[in-house]
């Protein structure tokens, strides 16, 4: 009876709980996440701001690790061989905490450090490209329903926060995911860190954020890790600073901090100190601080907004940072010194796009700089008042946002292959005109002084003028049609099951994604377009060419963003190239030969209609390309092989087009 009794209210339990809840019930899961970090990294101490909460994107299935949709924390230490409990960032305990504390010493926090940091990192990238981002996917040549390696596709990217005992930190496609390593501090010029004490690149927002960058440009623009010139790995280590640093603009207790200790001027390299010093203290006290300074409070601190990986570069016995927003001064030479080093050349565009920032949030602020002084107050004392630093703080904030989401955009209006600075330069005024025609704020004629004075000159710009380095829009596609123009983008597609076939346009589908049918078939589409309009987009058009050596579309997604009159505007960026195979001595093919490629990137306005209700089909709004053929073709192909000679590309397995591919682990080591 007792067992009978039971199950009966058992059933009724389950019964009741079976019953639908009220709409009134339910409770909404949250919209973020959470998570203690540190700003800048564990050498800050208690630097105003420096242990932050960071929000991030809510993943209902997250699992220890932790493990989600974008990315797999997997804490395995090479060194000692052995797996580090991994964090439940679920656990009730860490959910009611905003995360764990910060710590140097427990690896559970260096795993929720990688991953909040990693995870706002691409929720930046999103939110400026207007679509959700993927990892690198394997080349898919023409001719090939299989990929060329499916090891290279990357669905969840792999952090490994103690990877290797070495001081270094890098993304690799090998590994799908970015190792990150551990290391002992200098003994002597150790900066903020004790002689000898373990550092952990884990902890470093600004190294997560740069790593971060490599993998999400590399699924981007698949090509960009391919070196064809001497800008392409510069570029990519310079946008990876450039996120880095924008993101300290984010942190607004640090900025607003900052701000009061440079009097508004952000770019200055030093913080007013604490104390003022004591008249006489440099003779006394000089030898203590190795400042001129009695007390630790009146010595100069390096601005740290403006540094990347302090504890890094101090650890290495650096004395400052590794890098810096403004390490190189105007010099139009610079680009004809150091070459072939990346990080060099990376910093000069690092340096001109901070320029061009610094000089707008200078000109955004003018006017509260006017009414300061206006109230009687002198600008030599680097003290503000505190409604005065907010609103400094809101507009350098802002005015950072605005110039990562156009770095970001410009990516888009980047050629596929072969990327230069001058390139960039060009797809940076074009991105800002094209999503706003007259309100920049000054912003173009900021970033064109600021290349112009470090001799970043774009190729084949007839002036260095906003109108001359805008990309050419694509002509209107007519009975008699420009050289230049190009036809709606639709194609006579053979549907795969009928074996009939018909006229099929571009498919945008809806924000959400594209569905697998209609990735398929744009696929179909573009490849089909590539090769109709071969001669048309810079292609070879020879109509006996081998199907591996057709143009091919590597990549497509949708972009939908806020146009100034408050419409959605739905284009889709289209990655189209072409490769074929060059000799490094046409005399001596044995030699070896290395992949030439031709691209172009398209920028396809979504189908619209007319005032008068007509259907207007995806028209090619930009088409930025780089020519396989021709004399730019000629150019191109001659230059690519003198900087392969140069940099050694000719030696080894020059038959596989991995061995061109550049390695990030060899690039970052002793950097």
């Amino acid at each position: 009876m007792a067992d009978e009794k039971n199950g009966s209210a058992a059933a009724r339990k389950k019964a009741v709980a079976s019953k639908a809840q009220p709409p009134w019930m339910k409770i909404p899961e949250p919209a973020t996440r959470k998570l203690r970090v540190y700003a800048l990294d564990p050498s800050a101490g208690n630097f105003v701001g420096n242990v932050m909460s960071m929000s991030i994107r809510w993943e209902r299935n997250l699992k220890p690790g932790p493990v989600g949709r974008r990315f797999a924390v997997i804490d395995y230490d090479g060194a000692n061989r052995c797996y580090y409990p991994p964090v439940d960032l679920n656990d009730y305990r860490i959910l009611a905490r905003n995360g764990l504390d910060p710590s140097e010493s427990d690896p559970r926090f260096h795993q929720q450090m990688v991953y909040a940091v990693a995870s706002q990192t691409v929720e930046k990238f999103e939110a400026a490209l207007g679509r959700t981002i993927h990892w690198r996917r394997a080349d898919r040549p023409a001719g090939q329903e299989k990929p060329t390696d499916p090891a290279d596709d990357i669905w969840v990217l792999k952090l490994y926060p103690h990877a290797m005992v070495q001081a270094n930190a890098f993304y690799s496609r090998e590994a799908q995911g970015i190792l990150f390593g551990y290391f002992r501090a200098a003994e002597k010029n150790q900066g903020n860190n004790l002689p000898g004490q373990r550092v952990f690149t884990c902890l470093s927002h600004d190294i997560i954020a740069h790593e971060v960058t490599h993998a999400v440009i590399d699924g981007i623009r698949t090509f960009f890790t391919e070196p064809t010139n001497p800008d392409v790995l510069a570029f990519h280590e310079a946008f990876a600073d450039l996120t880095a640093l924008f993101l300290h603009f984010s942190h607004k207790d640090a900025l607003l901090d900052t701000i009061r200790k440079t009097g508004g001027r952000l770019y200055a390299f030093e913080l007013t100190p604490d104390a003022a010093p004591v008249e006489g203290s440099a003779s006394l006290g000089g030898a203590s601080t190795g400042t001129g300074a009695r007390l630790r409070a009146e010595a100069p601190v390096r601005n740290p907004l403006v540094e990347l990986a302090q504890q890094f570069g101090q650890a290495s016995g650096m004395g400052h940072g590794l890098r810096a927003a403004l390490e190189e001064r105007p010099d139009p030479g610079a680009m004809g010194k150091r070459v072939n080093d990346p990080h060099y050349r990376g910093s000069i565009l690092v340096a001109a796009v901070f320029d061009a920032y610094f000089s707008t949030y200078l000109q955004a602020s003018a006017d509260l700089f006017r009414i300061y002084r206006a109230g009687g107050a002198s600008m030599a004392s680097p003290e503000l008042p505190t409604s005065l630093a907010t609103l400094l703080t809101e507009t350098a904030s802002k005015t950072a946002d605005e110039f990562f989401q156009l770095c970001a955009r410009a990516l888009d209006y980047c050629p596929p292959i072969d990327v230069t600075f001058g390139d960039f330069l060009r797809a940076l005024i074009t991105a800002s005109v094209d999503l706003r025609p007259e309100d920049d704020r000054g912003v173009r004629q900021a970033l064109m002084q600021a290349f112009r004075v470090r001799g970043i000159y774009p190729d084949g710009a007839s002036f260095f003028s906003e109108g001359a380095l805008c990309w050419t829009r694509v002509p209107d596609w007519t009975r008699s049609p420009d050289p230049e123009a190009l036809p709606p983008v639709a194609a006579e597609i053979e549907d795969p099951d009928s074996g009939e076939r018909a006229q099929h346009e571009l498919q945008f589908g809806l924000p959400g994604g594209l569905t697998r049918e209609q990735k398929n078939l744009n696929g179909a589409i573009l490849r089909a377009y590539a090769k109709q309009n071969a001669a048309r987009l810079g292609f070879d058009d020879d109509p006996g060419l081998a199907p591996e050596r057709l143009p091919y579309a590597p990549s497509f997604h949708q972009v939908f963003r806020m146009a100034l009159d408050g419409r959605t505007r739905i284009d889709m960026v289209v990655e189209l190239v072409q490769t074929r195979r060059v000799p490094f001595d046409k005399d001596y093919p044995e030699g070896g030969s290395f992949p030439l490629r031709g691209g172009v990137t398209l920028i396809i306005a979504a189908p619209d209609r007319d005032h008068y209700g007509h259907h207007i089909p995806p028209k090619v709004r930009f088409a930025v390309r780089k020519p396989l053929t021709g004399a730019e073709g000629e150019m191109r192909e001659a230059r690519q092989r003198r900087y392969a000679l140069a940099t050694g590309l000719a030696n080894g397995d020059t038959g596989k087009d991995s061995h061109f591919q550049v390695d990030f682990g060899l690039l970052h080591q002793g950097v």
